[in-house]
């Protein structure tokens, strides 16, 4: 038997629903959905504003909310966006290979006797005999930008232990996902990202100083941030040229 019980789902709230809010000319994205708490981010890459709310909190309470962040919210819209994902390569003739802050075109060359990679002028020529797989154009390129960083970065440490007067016992690239490099105080040892090697040498050498600085403070204080002024004064545009993402 039906009793009309459908009525119900008429007279439930949406699960979700987006609307634009904009206050001091800046637009916030509103999402409301099934939640406790005002949650409000900046994109970093797109640089929009983005507010979750509960459904049970007003739009003039959401403004008045805006209004209180707004200095948080211009904070962050000043600084420079995080770059998109380098999207997949697939290691054809003609993609573009970045390398010490320039874009070298792909240029695959078959017949030699071992897999090999080397510039010509603003190419970069993959050499291999018949036959390669993607997995192995790509891992001979990161092997190309291993020994690129691995005969530049002792020439950086040579250059800065006597100048900041600190010692590093080791060092070594590897892939990172969320650091361009990182240092162990103990150790004396750091750490540099694989993805060094398509940013330009300015900004290499930048890396390297910040991970030594840590030899004198391990944290990001002030104090840091002194010693990298007195080492490298133009630091604070190397940084957002690398996007503010060293940890």
């Amino acid at each position: 038997m039906f009793y009309g019980g459908c009525n119900f789902m008429f007279n439930r709230k949406p699960k979700r629903e987006s609307y634009t809010l904009v206050v001091n000319e800046i637009p916030v994205l509103v999402t409301r959905k099934k939640i406790k708490t005002i949650r409000l981010k900046v994109n970093r890459v797109s640089l929009e504003v983005k507010l979750s709310s509960p459904f049970k909190i007003s739009d003039e309470e959401l403004i008045a909310f805006i209004h209180q962040k707004m200095g948080w919210i211009k904070k962050h819209l000043s600084k420079p966006p995080l770059q998109l994902p380098e999207p997949d390569l697939k290691y054809e003739n003609g993609d573009s290979i970045p390398f010490k802050g320039g874009n070298y075109s792909l240029k695959l060359q078959h017949g030699a006797k071992k897999i090999g990679v080397n510039i010509q002028g603003s190419d970069i020529i993959l050499s291999f005999r018949n036959i390669i797989t993607q997995s192995r154009k790509e891992k001979a390129l990161n092997d190309f930008y291993r020994i690129y960083l691995k005969n530049e970065i002792p020439k950086l440490i040579e250059k800065w232990e006597p100048i900041m007067k600190v010692s590093v016992n080791e060092f070594g690239v590897k892939k990172m996902k969320t650091r361009w490099g990182t240092c162990n105080i103990r150790d004396k040892r750091i750490w540099l990202s694989l993805e060094l090697a398509k940013k330009s040498p300015e900004l290499l050498e930048y890396v390297v100083v910040h991970e030594m600085v840590h030899l004198h403070e391990r944290l990001h204080n002030q104090r840091f941030k002194n010693f990298m002024t007195q080492f490298l004064p133009n630091w604070k545009e190397l940084q957002k040229q690398l996007n503010g993402r060293i940890d």
